[in-house]
């Protein structure tokens, strides 16, 4: 329960007034206890004003009234068998209902907590939790199938069987880790009349060397006191502490209040209460900025958006004075409960919540600094961080994506427990594997370049399978996060061939694959797309362009190339004519590439083809004049008069070196 109770089990619970009856004392003796926050005590006296109540109506409101115990001292299994007994005996407020899904929620049982929310709405349709209930079940669902990268473990040497949580570093080196703990040992030697456990203390590890963290061991008393001591943090020096602490009995506080001190050598001195509120509120869960200038915290007070709020103070260091507290506003909180802030070194807002959109019981949230004292954008850091359970306290290990945090989740010792969490490395490799476009055989020795846009670079040669795999590099890598790749693959006797990759934005480890088809180009003549022309005419139209672009394109990459552009005619006409034809077309192809686009001229020759090179058709077919006769139909003489109609391009060269530029005098 310790989540509740830490806080100073800050909700103000109202007592319901139910009629006490008037043989026995047991229920007001209940009420009284529960109004007091001794949940332990109160459910064994509900129970016997359970078997002392004749009248139906009064004994639903006890079968809830434990269920309110069991939840409050976070015992979600108990409450919901309670709450449904109280719904079975016709218990009239269907919060009942609601609290019998959120438990269901906090289980992960997503299916039945969506089937009472239903039901509450149905009950109370002017309450938006149902939905929210229902939205959060469905999101929670997604985050399960789709954890992020995040990596949780357990912490068996620090945890007991009891409640641990509320981790915080305590050096400036993060060797020494402190955190809250109701293990036996601790300075309070009573049991709590809230759960039936022992009072809570701050208690220390420390790692050594080797990354092992010692036995924890109680903090010195000036910190710890007969009381509870809740969740603690430190400034950045680490030479302060701000703690909770709940009964501050000598200070006339019942509740719970921030305390400070000094750290003095190696010791603490004497702690010193943080006065924020009337001592009929509590407050607790401190985080402190970097600059040690506000303190974030959670309190009941009034002003709030409802349930527990997170609010600040600043310090004024001339008048060494606290200002008045101020709500972080709807933007952070909710009508439900926000708890346990941290503030980061980067400024960024950790803190738990129920009232957003979660997994089930308190999930950890996160909002971006946006101003002075302002956050905003609020994100669930999802599974696994978050689980269906409980999950808050998180501390960070300074700038670095890892640290600790609590949950009550499966897998630990204890009630709730310390676990760590790290956000592993993001692992790119590129595979790629280079082929010959015309037969299909992979080729060794093809030189592949990266080239990415955080300034990198690298290259490598494929092996005998015609393969070269990015990976490794000493103690780095080739393949960085958040950067985009040019790739370029080049082979003697091949045109070059160019690709693109990017990992902006790719939240994942991942292999990336590449396959290129290097077209050979010894001996080899290459199509170009479409070029059409009007009949008789050679003139270059204006939506062929691009065809020729294609050829542009080939020829920037590839520098050293030199080419024959060859035009071809079917055999309609005289072949002088089509020769003559032929030629002009060539021309005006090479015309555009080098007037337009800026080909160097000795780099690419207009050769007319004319109708000397019909095409090959299927098989060993050539498309000759007598085979495009033969043809029974006039639409497959046409389909193959355009087949030879065609320009191609054929490499004669590739040793073409561009002249030095000439200085004018």
């Amino acid at each position: 329960m310790k989540i509740s109770r830490i806080i100073g089990t800050i909700a103000l619970v109202t007592v319901l007034g139910l009629t006490v009856n008037a043989q026995k004392n047991y229920k007001l003796e209940a009420d009284v206890a529960f109004s007091g926050y001794k949940y332990y005590q109160a459910i064994e006296m509900y129970k016997k004003a359970y078997t002392k109540e004749t009248k139906n109506e009064v004994k639903s409101e006890i079968l809830f009234q434990i269920g309110e115990c069991y939840r409050l001292k976070d015992d979600g299994k108990q409450a919901a068998v309670w709450y449904n007994k109280a719904i079975k005996a016709k218990y009239e407020n269907p919060i009942a209902i609601y609290y019998v899904a959120d438990i269901y929620k906090s289980e992960g049982r997503y299916e039945e907590a969506i089937v009472e929310f239903n039901k509450y709405k149905a009950a109370n349709p002017g309450d938006k939790r149902a939905d929210d209930g229902i939205k959060s079940c469905e999101a929670a669902r997604g985050w399960k199938d789709n954890p992020t990268r995040t990596v949780v473990n357990p912490m068996p040497l620090l945890n007991s069987e009891d409640y641990d949580f509320s981790p915080t570093f305590a050096d400036t080196k993060y060797e020494e880790l402190y955190f809250t703990s109701t293990r036996q040992g601790s300075a309070g030697a009573e049991i709590s009349d809230v759960t039936g456990m022992n009072f809570s203390d701050i208690y220390q590890t420390k790692r050594d060397n080797k990354g092992k963290w010692s036995v924890p061991v109680v903090l010195n008393e000036t910190v710890n006191s007969p009381v509870d001591e809740g969740a603690s943090c430190l400034n950045k020096k680490k030479n302060m502490i701000f703690f909770t602490r709940c009964g501050v009995e000598d200070k006339g506080i019942s509740g719970c209040s921030i305390m400070w001190a000094k750290r003095a050598g190696q010791k603490w001195g004497e702690p010193e209460l943080i006065k924020i509120t009337e001592d009929t509120f509590t407050v607790g869960h401190p985080t402190i900025s970097p600059d040690d200038n506000v303190l974030v915290f959670a309190s009941n007070m009034p002003g709030g958006q409802g349930g527990k709020d997170l609010w600040y103070i600043t310090y004024d260091a001339k008048a060494k004075t606290w200002s008045s507290a101020k709500n972080l506003g709807a933007e952070i909180n909710t009508s439900a409960d926000e708890m346990f802030p941290y503030i980061r070194d980067n400024g960024e807002l950790y803190f738990s919540s129920t009232g957003h959109k979660g997994m089930g019981g308190l999930d950890i949230f996160k909002a971006k600094s946006t101003g002075v004292n302002q956050w905003s954008g609020v994100e669930n850091m999802q599974a696994p961080l978050n689980s269906e359970a409980n999950d808050f306290g998180i501390t960070f290990e300074g700038d670095k994506e890892r640290g600790f945090f609590t949950t009550s989740r499966e897998g630990g010792k204890g009630g709730d427990d310390v676990w760590e969490f790290y956000l592993p490395p993001m692992l790119f490799t590129l595979e790629v594997t280079v082929k010959d476009i015309e037969n299909g055989k992979v080729l060794s020795n093809a030189k592949i370049k990266l080239i990415g846009t955080d300034g990198s670079s690298a290259q490598g040669t494929t092996d005998e399978n015609g393969v070269f795999m990015f990976e490794a590099n000493g103690s780095d890598r080739y393949i960085n996060s958040n950067t985009s790749y040019s790739l370029v693959v080049e082979k003697e006797k091949y045109l070059i061939a160019k690709g693109k990759e990017s990992t902006v934005g790719i939240e994942g480890s991942k292999n990336f694959k590449h396959e290129y088809a290097l077209q050979p180009f010894q001996d080899v003549v290459i199509k170009l797309p479409l070029i059409e022309y009007l009949t008789a005419k050679w003139d270059l139209q204006p939506q062929y362009k691009d065809s020729l672009n294609y050829l542009y394109n080939i020829m920037t990459e590839n520098p050293n190339i030199i080419i024959q552009l060859r035009s071809h005619t079917d055999h309609r006409s005289s072949t002088k004519y089509n020769q003559d034809l032929s030629q002009k077309r060539a021309q005006s192809c090479v015309d555009y590439l080098v007037k337009e686009k800026g080909i160097h001229p000795d780099r690419i020759k207009a050769i007319g083809m004319g109708e000397n090179e019909p095409m090959k058709g299927a098989g060993d077919v050539i498309l000759t004049e007598k085979y495009i006769k033969s043809l029974k139909s006039k639409e497959e003489q046409d389909a193959a008069l355009q087949r030879n109609r065609r320009t191609d391009f054929k490499v004669i060269g590739d040793n073409f070196v561009a002249p030095a530029p000439t200085t004018e005098n």
